[in-house]
């Protein structure tokens, strides 16, 4: 569920009328409902973004508050949850969708120029056995086999940071632990693709806006370079 309208005189009185009567409301409701059931108040947001019950993003005070979404996950890298952030204020706040968009499109154009700051990429993860016992290898595990290497104790609980860089080979085997990132260029199409969209087409899918015409935002000045060429 999506609000955009603007407030009316009449839906702020009805606001100040929930915020004075909430005890009353609830003592009402949980008087009716069996012993080992309460309702309790949580917040009175006045837009809110829901993706599922348990994945939703509310305004309250000019702060995103959010639940099950990509922005409030570690192991997703900062470029996709302040994108993801920005375009939720962006919805909730101004009501403006038009500025989404252009906030995506901003993010996908900085990244596909190498203009990123590879601090803005670290995707945190955490190692929950030991080493040996991974079956599955995956990013975190070879960042986290690269650490070891190099004399550095990984033990269950150990939160690595890495990020995907370019090169030959699977997305696992070509993450570097970030304290050893400086000298390698990142991914572009990883993180475009594996991050930015996923986390940004969460939000926007509900707009009419599918994963693909997103990824065209990025490819829009190239077109436009491109057409202004056949033009000459």
């Amino acid at each position: 569920m999506l609000y955009l309208e603007n407030e009316s005189p009449e839906q702020k009185k009805l606001e100040k009328e929930i915020e004075i009567h909430v005890d009353k409301f609830l003592k009402n409701i949980n008087s009716e409902l069996p012993e080992s059931m309460e309702l309790e108040y949580e917040g009175f947001y006045k837009r809110g973004f829901f993706v599922t019950k348990k994945r939703y993003a509310v305004i309250e005070d000019g702060n995103i508050i959010a639940k099950g979404l990509e922005l409030v996950r570690r192991d997703w890298a900062p470029v996709a949850k302040n994108t993801q952030q920005a375009i939720l204020m962006a919805i909730l706040k101004d009501g403006n969708v038009e500025k989404a968009i252009k906030i995506v499109e901003k993010v996908l154009k900085t990244v596909k120029t190498g203009k990123i700051e590879m601090k803005d990429l670290i995707i945190h993860t955490q190692i929950t056995k030991k080493l040996s016992d991974y079956k599955q290898i995956g990013p975190h595990v070879v960042a986290a086999q690269k650490l070891e290497a190099k004399g550095l104790k990984i033990d269950k609980g150990t939160i690595i940071q890495y990020v995907i860089v370019k090169g030959k080979g699977a997305i696992s085997q070509r993450a570097v632990p970030f304290e050893d990132s400086k000298n390698y260029n990142y991914d572009t199409n990883y993180y475009i693709h594996n991050q930015i969209i996923p986390a940004v087409s969460r939000i926007m899918k509900s707009l009419g806006y599918t994963k693909e015409q997103l990824i065209e935002l990025g490819e829009k000045e190239k077109q436009e370079s491109l057409d202004a060429f056949f033009k000459l």
